[in-house]
């Protein structure tokens, strides 16, 4: 019987665990907002239509930064870096080329790849051509392919259209390295892709029309020789132009290059060696022409005179050319000086006539770096669809920074070029976070965003120039309960300021900025660094300790008072102070100069616990400004957390030595205080007084935090109520532990006996995590002193975080290792229940004192801060407070891009209409009248249309197909009677009569058709040939028959070709016919009857 109601209390157990603790399928680690750029920033992008800035990382990631603290994170599966990134402008797409070339398409709108494309080879080269879907690739073995982006389909296209350097040197008469690497594709401006530039890494560099399929400009050649004089610069210090250029025999490696002009006209070349080489693509000289050294098509530039130079590794142009005669701009440059020299970005102010027969610099500015240079990118002001000529410097440097300087890089009167940081919505660097809470609110937000002054302003760069980033669209639900605040964070820094956002939405909102200057209060102390925070819910009381000692107490709902308490342990003051806008502090208390360690409003925000680093806890009243009561020092190590609860604790009285011992049952509230070395002690909450008679103390361990469990943990272990008044033998039973690699200890003391008229500690469970261990104990034990545990595990890895979470009936406990890794455990017998790795969802390392940052609210939305970023991440599935998707800003704007694609259309409708542009099928028609021209008009390279021709272009492969064998292959003859003819098909109607009819020239036509071949010796052959060939066997009368049926079949098969020779010539007729018609009906139209 015993063992039979001892399995059904085991059992009951069981069941009620499973009910109230976290399963791997409630669990699910999911990024709801990100801020900040990473650290491990490598490459920039920009889509100059959509205003959005793209940033790839060394670990797979890929931040978009829009307007109005609008940001997006896209993660890669793959945890590799990006060799390429480019927008398919106003498209909502990011492509992306990883180290292993992995070709990806990335949709803004899904926050998702697309699709994939694994290349065959390395990837060397990448280009998108502006405005369309077309991409080119070139790789390791000079190959060059077309891809094409297809939405609708969701797929990358490889397009049948293919450029080898063994065609491009067949082609061009310019022999080419076997197999030589492509370093450089670059769509030509104003061109519509009808042109590219290809650069291969031995130096040559070839431009290529793609409608006409032949090399317009071949450059790079290394039998050049530049024997042409330019022009140096006004600085005589400093010579980087040179007076004599020649370019040696031997292979020039490129590194680096850019157009230098906007007609696409001039290319700056960087060379692995240093030198810079300007090459005129405007036109062609001859061979000889080069090889005699008659060519003004290249200027030589060096930016030092040393003969060790950095490659050139970035080339950008700044454009500020007021005609096409008198070229004028800015070269931007990274690389190129003399080894050892401090790393810049050089900015070189050059101008020139037409033709580059004179090439000066008129000044030189090099930007210093704070850190260790990333990439580099031009980006347009606002207003601008593509100019560089108005354009902002964005420089990015290691780890994570970008430094944004104007289209003026030229220091004016001693002024040096200042650079602008690049503003942060969650500022967690400059100035330095020290500490973050997130806080769910709980009570009444009416007017709390009209009342909190709000604290953002529109972005400006130097010379009042707009902010150039402001894509993206905002979804903030309209409804009204929708509009209340449910979240805060709330962060302090270095230098004594506090900042809250509206963290209700994945967009949030600075509501205010706390300063000393905001209060108009020279506050002793007020810039000490902060060190902790606290927030009541329900009242909406701020409380801000820092390392001085020093507590200021905000109501954000504040009133108009303009008084101010001062309260010291001594004495306490009223001052009277400025009103100001916003929140503003309604006490300041200086109780102790030693540290404040922790913050915590009990009794709905009425009172105020003080933890201060040595040891000493102090109440302070809020609603009367006065302190309750300060505590002594307690003699063992400094206070980490502090705890509080009103509950029933029982405590032993003894009337002497030999009486039994008397339960006494007090009830009162206490203030459980944990110090860094693992002691837990209980203050009364009341007077300050020590409940417990001696501490629960730890050897050698690291205190992290502590918590107090009651309902949940009640639920989940204590046996059923019923059971335990008529099961006396099982009252006294310790609790199952049923973990694996879980204690349980034994103690006797540990029976949970209801009490239903208050909470009893016998109801209340300690946990306390250490960072080797997790402890649970009762709280009935800790207020006893008893050191004994119910459940204990020793940790693996040091712990540095913990949390407990709730939802509903089920709860758990959240680990963080400083690992990085988390791991998610049930309670009471803290058994594992799922594991997570910042680095593999993040792609985060720990870094030192990370776990100030961490922060989480009771349902496990955790905020985290890691160097310049910061992530709210929930790990409960199911749970979406922050109402994903619906509630995410849009990174592509649809309505924009609808108006920008209509305003391309309308301009390049006015080109036409200007007579810039023939229009296609006026080019079909002139065609069938007569050669096309040699001279293309070319067109703006934005729209949509212009690309149409592309399509057709792009789906044929004009390399010929190579050949099987290498050797020479035999002659083939071939004779009348091994042609076969394929009959015309039922849906012909030319009847034989009229064939016959229509055939009176057929000797001529085929005089004309064989013309060809009237040259042609007939071969003799032998007499072995003949009789091999046409020997047949059996007797003469069968060989003459057969010889017949030859003869008739020839004859057949003449007749059928004549006819098929009519019938081609009777339809080309009918088609210059029709063209003719069409040429007289569109005379007299205008474009827009087409």
């Amino acid at each position: 019987m015993f063992t039979k109601r001892l399995f059904q209390k085991v059992v009951h157990r069981h069941q009620r665990h499973e009910k109230s603790s976290p399963s791997p399928d409630d669990l699910n680690f999911r990024i709801n907002v990100h801020y900040g750029i990473p650290s491990t920033a490598s490459i920039l992008a920009f889509d100059p239509i959509q205003r959005l800035l793209a940033i790839g990382t060394l670990d797979g990631r890929i931040k978009v930064i829009g307007g109005d603290n609008i940001e997006g994170l896209l993660i890669s599966p793959k945890l590799l870096p990006y060799k390429y990134l480019e927008f398919l402008q106003n498209q909502g797409f990011i492509v992306s080329i990883t180290n292993d070339d992995d070709i990806q398409v990335w949709s803004l709108e899904k926050r998702s790849i697309a699709c994939s494309l694994q290349w065959d080879s390395n990837v060397t080269a990448f280009s998108v051509i502006s405005g369309s879907s077309f991409m080119y690739v070139g790789d390791e073995y000079g190959l060059m392919s077309v891809l094409k982006y297809d939405p609708d389909r969701g797929q990358i296209l490889r397009l049948p259209y293919q450029l080898s350097s063994d065609f491009l040197a067949e082609a061009t008469g310019v022999s080419v390295s076997n197999q030589q690497p492509i370093v450089g594709i670059l769509p030509q401006p104003c061109s519509s892709g009808n042109r590219l530039l290809i650069a291969y890494e031995s130096g040559l560099i070839v431009l290529w029309d793609v409608v006409e399929a032949h090399a317009v400009v071949v450059r790079g050649d290394k039998v050049l020789q530049l024997q042409n004089k330019v022009g140096t610069t006004d600085d005589g210090d400093t010579d980087i132009v040179d007076d004599a250029p020649s370019l040696d025999s031997e292979e020039k490696e490129i590194s680096a290059l850019c157009w230098t002009s906007t007609d696409g006209s001039i290319l700056a070349v960087g060379y692995v060696d240093g030198d810079i080489l300007f090459w005129n693509t405007s036109k062609d000289s001859s061979i000889k022409d080069q090889e005699a050294g008659f060519s003004s098509n290249v200027v030589k530039l060096q930016l030092s005179s040393s003969e060790k130079r950095l490659p050139v590794i970035v080339l950008h142009w700044l454009d500020n050319s007021k005609s096409s005669k008198h070229r004028e701009g800015q070269l931007l440059i990274y690389g190129g000086d003399e080894i050892g020299s401090e790393e810049v970005v050089t900015v070189l102010s050059l101008e020139w006539s037409s033709g580059m027969e004179a090439v000066r610099c008129t000044g030189r500015t090099d930007l210093t770096l704070t850190g260790s240079f990333a990439d580099m990118i031009l980006v347009p002001s606002a207003g601008t669809t593509g100019c560089n000529t108005d354009a902002s410097l964005f420089v990015l440097s290691n780890p994570g920074r970008i430094h944004i300087y104007s289209s003026d890089l030229q220091p004016k009167e001693d002024v040096p070029v200042s650079a602008l940081n690049f503003p942060v919505t969650i500022p967690t660097v400059d100035p330095l976070m020290t500490v973050a809470e997130l806080f769910h609110v709980s009570g009444s937000t009416d007017g709390l965003g009209s009342k909190i002054t709000v604290a953002s302003s529109t972005l400006t760069l130097p010379g009042n120039k707009r902010w150039p980033l402001t894509g993206g669209i905002i979804n903030h639900l309209s409804s009204g309960k929708d509009d209340k605040v449910q979240r805060l964070y709330v962060t302090g820094y270095q230098d004594g300021s506090v900042r809250i956002w509206d963290a209700t939405y994945p967009v949030f909102s600075l509501l205010c900025v706390l300063t000393n200057e905001a209060n108009s209060e020279n506050l002793v102390d007020s810039g000490a660094s902060l060190t902790t925070v606290d927030l009541c819910s329900s009242t909406l009381r701020l409380a801000v300790g820092n390392e001085c000692g020093r507590v200021e107490l905000y109501k954000l709902c504040s009133s108009n008072e303009t008084s101010i308490h001062f309260v010291t342990e001594t004495k306490s003051e009223v001052r009277s102070s400025a009103q100001v806008q916003g929140p503003r502090c309604g006490a300041v208390f200086n109780l102790h100069k030693s540290g404040v360690q922790a913050l915590r409003f009990i009794n709905q925000g009425s009172k105020l616990i003080v933890a201060h680093e040595c040891s000493r806890i102090a109440v302070i009243d809020v609603q009367s400004s006065s302190v309750a009561f300060i505590t002594d020092s307690i003699p063992t190590s400094p206070v980490i957390s502090v705890l509080y609860k009103a509950f029933d604790y029982e405590m032993v009285k003894k009337t002497n030595e030999s009486a039994p011992k008397i339960p006494d049952i007090s009830r009162g509230e206490s203030i459980f205080v944990l110090t860094k070395e693992g002691s837990i002690y209980v203050i009364d909450g009341n007077n300050g007084s020590m409940i417990s008679s001696r501490p629960v103390q730890l050897k050698k361990s690291t205190a992290i935090s502590v918590y107090l469990i009651e309902n949940q943990l009640a639920a989940c272990s204590s046996v059923d109520e019923l059971q335990l008044q008529t099961d006396d033998i099982l009252k006294n039973e310790p609790l199952p532990s049923g973990a694996q690699g879980s204690e349980k200890c034994e103690n006797e003391d540990c029976a949970l006996d209801k009490n239903p008229s208050a909470i009893s500690s016998k109801e209340l469970f300690v946990l306390l995590c250490c960072r080797d261990s997790l402890r649970i104990y009762p709280a009935k034990s800790v207020v006893q002193g008893r050191s004994k545990s119910n459940y204990k595990v020793k940790l693996s890895k040091p712990c540095c975080w913990t949390t407990v979470f709730r939802k509903d009936h089920v709860g758990g406990l959240a680990v963080f290792y400083q690992t990085g890794e988390m791991e998610i455990r049930s309670l009471p017998d803290l058994e594992l229940v799922k594991e997570f790795s910042l680095l593999s969802e993040l792609r985060w390392n720990f870094k030192p004192n990370m776990e100030r940052m961490i922060s989480s609210v009771e349902n496990l939305h955790i905020a985290l801060a890691n160097g310049s970023e910061v992530a709210f991440v929930s790990l409960l599935e199911g749970q979406n407070d922050f109402r994903i998707p619906e509630s995410l800003p849009s990174l592509h704007d649809e309505v924009l891009a609808a108006a920008a694609n209509a305003a391309i259309s309308i301009s390049s409708d006015q080109k036409r209409k200007q007579g810039g542009n023939p229009g296609i099928l006026s080019g079909i028609v002139k065609g069938l009248r007569g050669p096309k021209p040699n001279k293309l008009t070319y067109h703006d390279s934005n729209s949509k249309a212009d690309f149409s021709h592309l399509e057709g272009i792009f789906v044929r492969n004009i390399i010929p197909e190579p050949l099987l064998t290498t050797d020479e292959p035999e002659a083939v003859e071939l004779t009348i009677d091994d042609i076969d003819i394929d009959e015309p098909g039922p849906l012909a109607s030319t009847s034989s009569h009229e064939l016959d009819s229509k055939n009176k020239d057929k000797k001529s036509e085929r005089e004309k058709l064989f013309d060809d071949d009237a040259e042609i010796k007939p071969r003799l052959r032998t007499r072995e040939e003949i009789v091999a060939k046409y020997r047949k066997t059996g007797d003469a009368s069968s060989a003459a028959g057969q010889a017949k049926d030859k003869l008739l079949e020839r004859q057949e098969k003449l007749e059928k070709i004549s006819r098929r020779t009519e019938d081609l010539q009777n339809g080309a007729e009918d088609f210059a016919s029709l063209a003719n018609e069409l040429v007289k009906a569109m005379e007299n139209r205008k474009w827009y009857h087409v």
